[in-house]
């Protein structure tokens, strides 16, 4: 039973109606409806056997005892504001717990280290962000760690093959599903079955998962066997184009080990920022089901017009296709990314986003207002050309977030766009 009101009767409440209360009580400040912003950097001890106790369990010395809990001491550590965002936000994936991190690189990059070791390869799907890209196929292989990359068009056995030529022990699978910016999908149960033939009774190699394009709304990956959940949280979470915050989502046995990197390495978000992701998780659900509706009816007018040679979209999987199958078991609705191929390669791409009118042309995604920009040569260029390529970010390849404006609207611009093309 959960320490907090979740319950009516009985009966769970669902994620929405929680995001009001879920992890707060108004007696604690003044009787104020939401949560202060808790701007200190240290917290006072009533006594110093308190705080000594603090540090033992803050540095897991000891387990709790019958009833104590974990105080706080330092908000590197850990926040009022942090914390209740970090329960609010585990409730959509049914996840045990949540760490939130200064940025998604944060959150992907402090989970990984936690992990990985020198001498490891870790597996990781393509096409991956940029960021992630450089992390793995740059960062890593300095500290000993050589990525193996595969597609969705890998079988498991392919994958299991390229793992076995890589020769070192595996201590990482990584895979970004739908993939930024293709929307191609990477089979999770799949993934849980590799990294779980090679774990041990000493090690275990967790499957990360980053769920930043569909968000805890349309996919949740611990159901398929995902260990961990990995969130850029500035994007639908957060969701207003206001904030930087990553997360990272589990079993506390293994989200407890990046929380400890975290602590070491200085990567947790602020508690104002903390207190703005709990006034966007209130949002969360009505913002992410209008965008995808929006998307739905843009990636049709997309669909049909003459000048555009295809569009990846979830809503436009072929049936009887691997894809589509896959997007039945794994998906539960197509989120609202999309991207198409102009007609006419990079200068016709460009001609069309120098021609938007109501889209903001800017990197970033899941925010109320709807966003477009070219993959190949900004959120992607940290890939060579011939990664691209074969990733399907060619030249003319635009990707589009949707966001909270009028279907006709953003339609009505994407047409007179692509009248200039």
């Amino acid at each position: 039973m959960s320490k907090w009101k979740d319950r009516i009767g009985g009966k769970p409440l669902h994620p929405e109606s929680l995001m009001m209360s879920y992890g707060y009580k108004p007696e604690w400040s003044e009787g104020a409806a939401k949560s202060p912003i808790f701007q200190t950097s240290t917290f006072v001890f009533r006594t110093a056997e308190e705080g000594k106790a603090f540090f033992e369990l803050a540095q897991g010395r000891r387990e709790p005892g019958p009833g104590e809990k974990r105080g706080l001491i330092y908000s590197r550590l850990n926040n009022p504001d942090l914390e209740i965002a970090e329960d609010r936000l585990a409730l959509w994936d049914g996840a045990e717990d949540c760490a939130l991190f200064n940025s998604g690189m944060a959150a992907i990059a402090t989970a990984m280290l936690a992990f990985a070791r020198p001498g490891d390869v870790a597996a990781v799907s393509h096409p991956l962000y940029g960021g992630t890209h450089h992390l793995t196929d740059w960062l890593l292989p300095q500290f000993g760690i050589r990525p193996i990359p595969f597609s969705c068009e890998c079988s498991e056995e392919e994958i299991e093959a390229r793992i076995a030529a890589a020769g070192g022990p595996l201590g990482f699978v990584l895979i970004e599903t739908p993939a930024n910016p293709t929307n191609d999908l990477i089979d999770i149960a799949c993934c849980a079955r590799i990294a779980a033939r090679h774990s041990t009774p000493d090690r275990k190699v967790p499957l990360a998962v980053d769920n930043t394009f569909l968000g805890p709304l349309f996919q949740h990956p611990l159901e398929h066997g995902a260990d961990l959940v990995l969130y850029s949280a500035t994007k639908y979470i957060g969701g207003h184009s206001d904030l930087i915050a990553g997360a990272v989502l589990g079993p506390a046995s293994l989200v407890e080990p990046v929380r400890s990197f975290r602590t070491l390495l200085g990567t947790q978000t602020d508690p104002w920022t903390g207190w703005l992701l709990m006034r966007s998780m209130e949002t969360l659900k009505v913002r992410m089901e209008r965008q995808a509706h929006t998307a739905g009816a843009v990636a049709d007018y997309l669909a049909s017009h003459p000048r555009v040679l295809r569009v990846n979209y979830l809503g436009h999987l072929a049936e009887g296709t691997p894809q589509y199958d896959l997007y039945r078991r794994q998906c539960l609705g197509p989120g609202a990314m999309i991207s198409f191929e102009v007609e006419g390669g990079v200068e016709a791409a460009y001609r069309f986003l120098n021609s938007l009118q109501l889209f903001k042309l800017a990197v970033s995604l899941g925010s109320t207002e709807s966003l477009a920009q070219h993959p190949a040569t900004m959120t992607h260029s940290e890939a060579t050309e011939e990664e691209n390529l074969a990733a399907g970010v060619t030249p003319g390849l635009v990707r589009l977030s949707i966001g909270m404006e009028h279907p006709d609207d953003l339609i009505l611009d994407v047409g007179q766009a692509l009248e200039k093309v």
